[in-house]
């Protein structure tokens, strides 16, 4: 099969790999579309750790059923489905109380570090547990599929916040995840979403996507603003989708006494918080790690539109042109979102 085998960080190639062989309960999918992930960039230079080559990437992936293992018996080939990123044992005290997101053995399609390596799905073929793959329907086109895994994150992390209806939420980030987390929100019922970002462009589909007032945080009064916009209370609910200091620090800052911060991204190991700040005001911060159980939800929504994977999409390209796009969105490419490589 072809595949784009990263040899080396920065060094992508086209290669061919031996299909590989379903175990009896994994099911072989002809790949249709995979979706570049943040984490694969952060990968290809090795700033992550977690994609040591020789290593096949990607794990937003959609497809077709090509064989089945001996003991998988739900899916049949021909089947069109999806499947979740994150391999969990099934077996531990997380996995047994539905948190499997918390896996302590849990695998990452498209990973390799030091525990294990887990080839993905940038190739013609990629294996993956049976118990993981869910059914897309004939309507949801496959690169809106290869979708779904970004879009139970944000939807996860929706879930994790007390959220009332008529609270207000702030997204601090308007990339990929916040945008995604925006949609989240309204299809949650929450009419009041405000966004902030330093990208103007960003901010532009945040409003097409829902946000209701947006802000750049490059200027010096966006936190006057949201504060003014609450009667100086603040936002019952924030999450930061970037990871990093500063806009942590500014999700903060707009939160009300007692309101309740979600940390989405993790670009930065280590950050630095006001303490004080949280603690008299006694704030409520939730870390939220990818999804747990929401695929067969987001499914559902990204096939009657409550989600709009379309806007996200810059472009959709062969695996052949996928070294190419990955040194574009490296460089750091302006208005550069969500490509999907389709071998």
């Amino acid at each position: 099969m072809k595949a784009m085998l990263l040899t080396d960080y920065k060094q992508l190639e086209l290669t061919d790999m031996p299909v590989p062989e379903p175990q009896s309960d994994e099911l072989l999918v002809r790949v249709h579309s995979c979706g570049v992930c943040g984490s694969d960039i952060h990968g290809f230079d090795g700033s992550s750790g977690r994609r040591v080559p020789p290593l096949i990437m990607g794990h937003e992936a959609s497809g077709v059923v090509e064989n089945t293992g001996s003991n998988a018996g739900r899916f049949q080939v021909g089947d069109r489905v999806t499947f979740d990123s994150m391999l969990p044992c099934g077996a531990c005290s997380y996995c047994e109380t539905g948190n499997t997101n918390l896996c302590t053995q849990r695998r990452i399609l498209g990973v390799s570090c030091d525990e294990y390596r887990q080839h993905g799905a940038f190739a013609e073929y990629v294996v993956v547990p049976e118990r993981v793959t869910y059914p897309i329907p004939d309507e949801l086109k496959f690169e809106y599929a290869a979708m779904v895994e970004p879009v139970s994150v944000a939807v996860h992390a929706v879930g994790l916040a007390p959220l009332k209806p008529d609270d207000t939420a702030l997204v601090v980030g308007s990339g990929m995840i916040g945008l995604l987390i925006i949609q989240a929100l309204r299809a949650a019922g929450c009419q009041r979403v405000l966004a902030i970002d330093l990208n103007d462009k960003r901010l532009e589909l945040a409003r097409q996507l829902g946000a209701i007032h947006t802000f750049n945080a490059g200027d010096e009064e966006a936190v006057q603003q949201i504060l003014d916009l609450t009667d100086s209370k603040g936002v019952d609910v924030a999450l930061e989708a970037v990871g990093a200091t500063a806009p942590i620090q500014t999700a903060i800052s707009c939160l009300r006494r007692g309101g309740t911060l979600t940390l989405v991204g993790n670009i930065s190991p280590e950050v630095t918080m006001p303490l004080q700040a949280i603690v008299t005001r006694e704030l409520k911060l939730l870390g939220s790690c990818a999804s747990s159980g929401e695929y067969p939800e987001c499914i559902e929504m990204l096939a009657d539109g409550r989600i709009q994977a379309d806007p996200l999409i810059s472009a959709c390209a062969s695996l052949e042109e996928g070294p190419g796009w990955f040194d574009r969105l490296y460089g750091g490419e302006p208005h550069l979102m969500k490509v999907i490589l389709q071998p």
